[in-house]
């Protein structure tokens, strides 16, 4: 994901050197080779304390691609403060946001501006049911939903062993996961069944997945009643799927093995692109349930096909859906819109949806 940032970021005028920081170097040199002279590349090891200070020297902005988050998460932003350097990432875990958010008042007297969860989701979808909610003259319920089946990781990465993303799913889909229901944070299990009723579809069911937008809406709209993410398709009811997040909760596997298997599961059924049926819920979208006119109202607002490449053949990977916008968030805060200093979410409202989803597209 932290390439497809870096292959746009690097294109933008206000971008003067961009260091790409990675475990491994050798493969970090050899992206930034493929990149324009703005480029260059050093090896890092995050988890050493005074190696990450060090890299931060001089440097303005930092860009965190480097999960899983709920161990690199804070860490990495509590030292970008430290350093007095700005930040962006694509957190996708609600933990850590929980926390990253508390650092608020530490980013706010470091003048540093933080942005957690500027990707696909959270990040695009978050912008979708900022929307929804605009359209809206109250909001009670607010859903962020997204299809499993298309989140699969990119085939080229520096990453060895478990995949961060692979260990990301399964982190927040054993356990236990927070939402907000009847106006109060929840702990429940997840990928329980949830009934939505999206507009201009039928009924549909779909599983709670433990992510940062149903703790970061009530944080930053705390009229809300209710706040959840949900995730469908993907063979999310399979029992092959079930019995590996089991295993994890029995404590008969590690969540590492579990990663192992959770991505030889999605090989195994990656078997071509089916034709997706019209009632079938968005690929991602964002929803909002409350009033309009003093009348009961819902309003869904989803990226559709023209977000994607015309012709119909090219189908955006999660590598592009989730670093393109981070590139931008980088354009954002460079040229003024989002520099205010703190700690958001991507819809604390310092960012205009409409606006970013144009330059995201």
């Amino acid at each position: 994901m932290g390439r497809f940032a870096v292959a746009a970021a690097q294109h933008f005028d206000t971008v003067e050197q961009i260091v790409i920081a990675d475990l491994n170097a050798d493969s970090a040199q050899s992206f930034a080779a493929q990149m324009n002279d703005k480029v260059s590349a050093m090896g890092l090891d995050v988890s050493d304390a005074t190696a990450l200070g060090s890299a931060m020297v001089g440097i303005d902005l930092v860009l965190n691609t480097c999960g899983p988050f709920y161990r690199f998460g804070v860490p990495i932003l509590q030292a970008a403060i430290d350093a007095g350097c700005h930040y962006l990432d694509i957190c996708d875990d609600w933990e850590p946001t929980v926390e990253m958010l508390k650092l608020d008042q530490a980013a706010k007297a470091a003048g540093v501006s933080a942005i957690v969860g500027l990707g696909a989701s959270p990040g695009i979808s978050n912008m979708l049911a900022l929307i929804a909610m605009q359209e809206l003259d109250s909001v009670s319920t607010l859903y962020t939903g997204w299809d499993l089946g298309g989140a699969t990781p990119e085939e080229q990465s520096s990453q060895k062993g478990a995949s961060a993303a692979m260990l990301h799913g399964i982190e927040q889909m054993t356990g236990e996961v927070k939402i907000y229901r009847n106006s109060a944070y929840q702990i429940t299990k997840p990928l329980s069944p949830a009934l939505v009723g999206y507009p201009g579809l039928p009924s549909l069911t779909g599983h709670i997945f433990g992510h940062p937008e149903a703790v970061t809406f009530p944080h930053n709209y705390p009229q809300l009643q209710e706040s959840i993410n949900l995730a469908h398709g993907g063979d999310i009811d399979s029992w092959l799927l079930k019995g590996i997040l089991g295993l994890v909760n029995w404590g008969l596997v590690s969540r590492e093995r579990a990663a192992a298997l959770l991505a030889w599961f999605e090989r195994s059924r990656a078997v071509g692109v089916e034709e997706k049926s019209p009632q079938a819920p968005p690929a991602i979208y964002g929803m909002a349930v409350g009033t309009k006119h003093g009348k009961s109202a819902s309003v869904g607002v989803s990226w559709i096909g023209d977000a994607l490449e015309a012709g119909g053949e090219f189908e955006l990977g999660m590598g592009a859906a989730t670093g393109i916008p981070l590139a931008c968030g980088v354009k954002f805060l460079l040229e003024g819109p989002m520099s205010a200093p703190g700690v958001f979410s991507p819809e604390a409202g310092h960012i205009d949806p409409r606006e970013f989803l144009a330059e995201v597209f």
